[in-house]
């Protein structure tokens, strides 16, 4: 491969708009990975869902542009699909929980089942990356950024079932990563916005933060994403993402396969870093794939030119270079697509909430509200999603005691029954007599709930994390 090639390969960009074919052109011109594919990228059809037809379409085009220079093996096309928050493909494709279900819910192999399943409708439409798991150990509600993207508060609970995950992803042909090392649930700072510090011991890091990595390396997983966090134990004000230290850590810990930087854009990297100017230092430090970088071509002429200068060794890039192509190589080989059809995994969504959901506070069996109730809070959408799910249960609204949802970052309620539909956290303010913890809000999480609610079914799921003075594990389950 030229110089130029080499730079391409190594670079995963992100573009605006639905416009796949320019993207394609700067794909082939520069030599790219491949690309991943944000949420403004995504075709939709009259009513708001995804165009499948025109997203796989898409997808194709760019992998067909990646290896438009003839070389043998398969270009990347990744997305962020997590699920709960962090959900770049919506309906028609099957809409999962907060991956903090899987901490709540116990079970590895129904966390390995979801990992497969969730995969083999992006494996359907092309795309052979998803940006998942979180490895992330949450530290509590003063954790600004990963929340209810992680699986537990419990390092050994989030290594389990992080991994299990990854392996059902594997199964189906989407290659995971396990993201965001060196851990980014224990700091206070969003990295997205500034350059959260990590200030525990590399002893208190590998007793917690690091476990979850440890266990995805020791399973052989291919792939990590560093996060744009300073860890003074490493190397004081550098983000782990362009730190020597900590890709010197990572190989320490066993990894062979390929380190990839957290999206550059982001603001802890761009206002230590302007222009760009992080993507050859990340190299040079030990990333092998570094992922949307503000100007794809201004990243790849500053790669060409510290090779040039020496700043970036040429050993270096090709050692990078090579690692991303030797995965690609091998998940061709061993892990082909197996694609299942949007929507195939809405069962498994259900079964995923209906083993989460956790009763905080409240009577453990039977009816927790009479045949009618009031519903307040959430979004528009929620409050729809109860009232289908209510009218299945045969429980009525506009009468008797107020349930409330608490969304996404939402306050705590006064109400008669506090259901929250994301992290669990604001239960612990909420005045109310009944204190549920749902982690979801797909259509089937409702009817999960809505089944709790009525008496029809009980709620097996263990808090993974502490809910005010209430420890993990609490429950009913």
């Amino acid at each position: 491969m030229s110089l130029e090639q080499k730079a391409g390969q190594v670079l995963l960009p992100f573009f605006t708009g639905l416009d796949a074919e320019a993207h394609a052109g700067t794909i082939e011109r520069l030599h790219l990975a491949g690309s991943i594919i944000m949420g403004d990228n995504v075709p939709a059809t009259p009513d708001g869902q995804v165009d499948t037809p025109a997203m796989r379409a898409a997808v194709e085009r760019l992998q067909r542009a990646a290896q438009a220079d003839g070389r043998g093996w398969p270009g990347l096309v990744g997305v962020d699909q997590e699920g709960g928050v962090v959900s770049r493909l919506r309906a028609p494709l099957t809409e999962w929980p907060a991956p903090m279900s899987y901490g709540a819910a116990g079970s590895e192999p129904l966390a390995a089942d979801a990992g497969r399943a969730m995969s083999a409708e992006l494996a359907a439409l092309g795309f052979n990356v998803d940006f998942a798991p979180t490895a992330d150990v949450t530290m509590g509600p003063a954790d600004p950024t990963i929340g209810s993207r992680s699986i537990s508060g419990s390092a050994d609970t989030a290594a389990e079932f992080g991994t299990a995950f990854s392996r059902g992803m594997l199964d189906s042909g989407v290659l995971p990563a396990a993201k965001h090392f060196p851990g980014h649930g224990s700091v206070t700072v969003n990295s997205h916005e500034g350059l959260p510090v990590q200030d525990a011991s590399l002893e208190q890091l590998r007793a917690k933060d690091l476990k979850p990595f440890q266990a995805a390396i020791d399973a052989g997983l291919p792939m990590v994403m560093t996060g744009h966090i300073a860890v003074p134990a490493l190397q004081p004000g550098i983000p782990a993402s362009v730190s020597r230290a900590s890709y010197t850590e990572l190989r320490r810990m066993g990894f062979k396969g390929v380190a990839v930087t957290d999206a550059m854009n982001m603001g802890a990297i761009e206002q230590q870093f302007p222009d760009d100017a992080a993507a050859p230092l990340a190299l040079a430090a030990g990333a092998d794939l570094v992922l949307m970088p503000a100007s794809v071509e201004t990243a790849h002429a500053a790669i060409v030119s510290a090779v040039r200068s020496g700043a970036l060794p040429a050993a270096r890039l090709d050692e990078a270079a090579q690692r991303v192509a030797t995965m690609q190589l091998w998940h061709a080989r061993s892990h082909p697509p197996q694609g299942r059809a949007p929507g195939s995994g809405a069962a498994l969504s259900e079964k995923v909430s209906q083993e989460a959901i956790t009763v905080v506070a409240g009577p453990c069996r039977g009816p927790i509200v009479p045949a009618s109730v009031r519903v307040s809070g959430g979004t528009e959408q929620d409050r729809a999603r109860f009232a289908a799910a209510a009218k299945e249960a045969g429980v009525g609204l506009g009468a008797g005691p107020l349930v409330a949802l608490i969304g996404y970052g939402g306050a705590p309620a006064t109400a008669d029954v506090a259901v929250t539909l994301d992290a669990p956290w604001p239960l612990a303010k909420s005045a109310a007599p009944a204190k549920i913890a749902l982690y979801g809000r797909s259509q089937e999480a409702f009817d999960a709930l809505l089944a709790v609610l009525a008496g029809k079914a009980t709620a097996p799921g263990k808090l993974p994390v502490a809910v005010g003075p209430q420890g993990p594990g609490s429950g009913c389950g």
